[in-house]
């Protein structure tokens, strides 16, 4: 019998969950995914705040990413009320809550729920503490707060210059040390760059854990730019922010869509000033130069007007880059 590969992701927000949903039909793999605690908006921010507890909702989207076929039961926790007291409020993110009172932490509630649904892998906070996220625009004012950082950045027509936490760095937890430093394959993104990514390299201990894996690490690059984060970023640019914070380490690959949309697939997105992201010559070469593989292909899904990565075809770039790498049978 063959040894499952461990393959760990790093991230937050839709675009990890949407890549899980993709790893998850790999076979022989053990996946663990690494979940940022730094959301503070929504139903998420409700619960932050008046239960103290870390926010449960990227947490549930990756549950349900990776749960079993049971679709009635992916549908029930998808659920957001419309109205009265709870309106706006996610039935997964409750559970979660109530779980993690029941169980005696966060940690161990998503653990009772992850038997329950029968996810396939595991799916950890990167801290068992709460981080605020800050950041500094390009004009000087600091915002606070995950949720403000976009908006905040849209209305005052200025750029990210960097992001840090408000008060001390969170610590790694242990689950998320031993994913990252056992991983085989290390998955970053995708997701928002500033405020699902990086706040994961802001805990104290995740760049340790990092440099202490031998794993092969790929950075997974973003379909569309993100109004109020990355506006105007190319490939190069999205790549020297992460290694930024990622320093002195530097993923062995970036993934990144070559397929060009058409005006109408893009219509929504460039209303609300977002672009795509296609490498240019000097984006293969600034990034290529500090010794990263670029791996180009048609990664692109779109249904129902959306975006997204096709999660099918990046699985098997990473199988593919697995086999030639690392052997062995996947």
């Amino acid at each position: 019998m063959s040894m499952k590969r461990k393959v760990t992701v790093i991230g937050g927000g839709t675009g990890l969950s949407v890549l899980l949903r993709g790893i998850k039909r790999i076979e022989d793999v053990d996946l663990t995914a690494v979940v940022s605690v730094a959301d503070d908006g929504g139903s998420s921010g409700v619960l932050r705040e008046d239960l103290g507890m870390l926010p449960p909702g990227d947490v549930r989207s990756c549950l349900l990413a990776l749960a079993g076929e049971e679709e009635g039961m992916r549908e029930l926790l998808a659920y957001r009320f419309r109205e009265g007291r709870l309106a706006g409020q996610n039935i997964g993110n409750l559970i979660i809550a109530a779980a993690g009172d029941i169980y005696g932490s966060f940690e161990n509630g998503v653990e009772r729920i992850s038997d329950i649904l029968k996810v396939r892998g595991r799916v950890v906070p990167v801290s068992a503490e709460k981080m605020v996220l800050c950041a500094e625009l390009e004009n000087g004012n600091i915002v606070v707060g995950e949720s403000n950082i976009p908006k905040v950045a849209m209305r005052e027509g200025s750029s990210v210059a960097y992001v840090f936490p408000e008060s001390g760095k969170a610590s790694i937890s242990a689950s998320a040390r031993t994913a990252i430093e056992d991983a085989d394959i290390l998955l970053i993104g995708p997701g928002s760059l500033y405020t699902s990514i990086v706040p994961n390299l802001l805990v104290d201990g995740t760049l340790d854990a990092i440099a202490a894996s031998k794993g092969l690490s790929i950075y997974v690059c973003n379909v569309m730019t993100q109004p109020g984060e990355t506006d105007g970023l190319g490939l190069a640019e999205h790549v020297a922010v992460l290694c930024r914070y990622l320093n002195p380490a530097r993923p062995d690959y970036v993934i990144l869509n070559r397929r060009r949309l058409g005006d109408a697939d893009l219509a929504k997105y460039t209303e609300d000033g977002a672009t795509q992201i296609i490498a240019t010559e000097a984006d293969r070469q600034a990034v290529t130069e500090q010794g990263i593989g670029l791996i180009e292909g048609d990664f692109i899904d779109v249904k129902k007007g959306y975006i997204r990565h096709d999660a099918r075809a990046v699985a098997e770039a990473v199988m593919r880059l697995a086999q030639s790498r690392l052997g062995g049978d996947w």
